[in-house]
């Protein structure tokens, strides 16, 4: 697929009265990103719910897969079966009898949208899992707006406590001493609090330890608009209509986004008190509108003493990563390898 579209001629790069908001990319990729956009909004009611007939219509999901692709195979597990929530466990084949290090994934998507099982990111997860020699088990959270915070964090710490018990590593035993928590997106909002819950009680697990955190282009918010989000008004994927929707779907009702959930400041509060904290990577893109959040995200958790690593892609667009074509997908495979195999460390910028 990633060949077949770098193949094709660049589009153009998307320009509006305000500058470039995107760069060039392959006309078959841009359509892609397009259709990403028109999901979301095609699905969204004006009563702030989800049609969620049409989205399973629009975003169908793949199977598993026990036959090994690309070297990796998958199933679907129950975590929690007193909320019905699942994950798909992705494994590499060649993994033997060694217990292999695992990721702990949440997919993006706005809190609201998209699931393990939708195509791009059970394709992204099966490239992790092959790239990173590890096991990823990609959590389908219960989404918003049906289920609000802190639904979601607390499937995250589900995940967490069925890797706890060793009777669940099935079919490959699993290495919970080296657990990277990982997400894009809303996904890595969700890793970042799922961390802090887990490093503000350790004790809370007999056996999963935290070896790092990869929040690639994590969405935090507040009630300003950033520099960020005004100049890149009408990028792909993301844009402030679609994110303002989002933050009422998920936060309580009444809350403003000073909420933890929302407020870098809020989210990092505390964590100088979590020495457990794992050292974390920050993946930043040039053409994301909530860039300027993810910066101030850096900023508050190295004023509460925790290691940042900030990865800078100065042409990502939000979710690049999802699309294989991009030069930048396959670096940052590359990195994520060099973080399970160096045991997490941060450090960098």
């Amino acid at each position: 697929m990633g060949e077949a579209a770098a193949a094709d001629p660049p589009a153009p790069a998307v320009e509006t009265p305000r500058g470039r908001v995107a760069p060039p990319m392959p006309w078959r990729t841009r359509l892609a990103v397009i259709a990403a956009g028109y999901v979301t909004d095609a699905t969204r009611r004006a009563d702030g719910s989800v049609n969620r007939r049409l989205l399973g219509v629009l975003d169908k999901g793949v199977p598993a897969c026990a036959a090994p692709r690309n070297g990796v195979a998958s199933m679907d597990l129950t975590i929690d079966p007193a909320h019905s929530v699942r994950a798909r466990l992705f494994y590499p084949s060649s993994a033997g009898g060694a217990a292999p290090p695992v990721v702990v994934f949440f997919h993006g998507g706005g809190f609201a949208y998209l699931s393990a099982s939708s195509p791009a990111y059970d394709a992204a997860c099966r490239r992790i899992a092959r790239y990173a020699s590890a096991a990823v088990l990609s959590v389908d959270y219960r989404r918003a707006p049906e289920h609000k915070f802190p639904a979601a964090y607390d499937d995250g710490l589900a995940a967490l406590r069925f890797l706890d018990d060793p009777a669940n590593h099935h079919p490959v035993q699993l290495d919970a001493a080296r657990c990277y928590l990982a997400g894009d997106s809303a996904g890595g909002n969700i890793a970042h609090h799922v961390a802090r819950r887990c490093s503000l009680d350790p004790t809370a697990f007999r056996r999963v330890r935290l070896a790092g955190l990869i929040a690639i282009q994590p969405f935090f918010g507040g009630e300003e608009r950033t520099p960020s989000e005004l100049r890149l008004a009408g990028a792909p994927i993301v844009n402030v209509p679609r994110t303002d929707w989002m933050w009422r779907a998920f936060l309580p009702a009444g809350s403003d986004r000073s909420h933890e959930a929302c407020s870098p400041d809020a989210a990092a509060a505390g964590l100088g008190e979590a020495p457990e904290f794992p050292p974390a990577t920050v993946v930043v893109g040039g053409y994301d509108p909530l860039q300027d959040w993810q910066r101030r995200y850096c900023d508050a958790m190295r004023r509460e003493g925790k290691e940042v690593r900030v990865l800078e892609y100065p042409e990502a667009i939000h979710a690049f990563y999802v699309f294989p074509e991009f030069p930048d997908a396959k670096d940052l495979m590359l990195r994520i390898k060099e973080i399970v195999a160096g045991g997490g460390g941060g450090g960098g910028q």
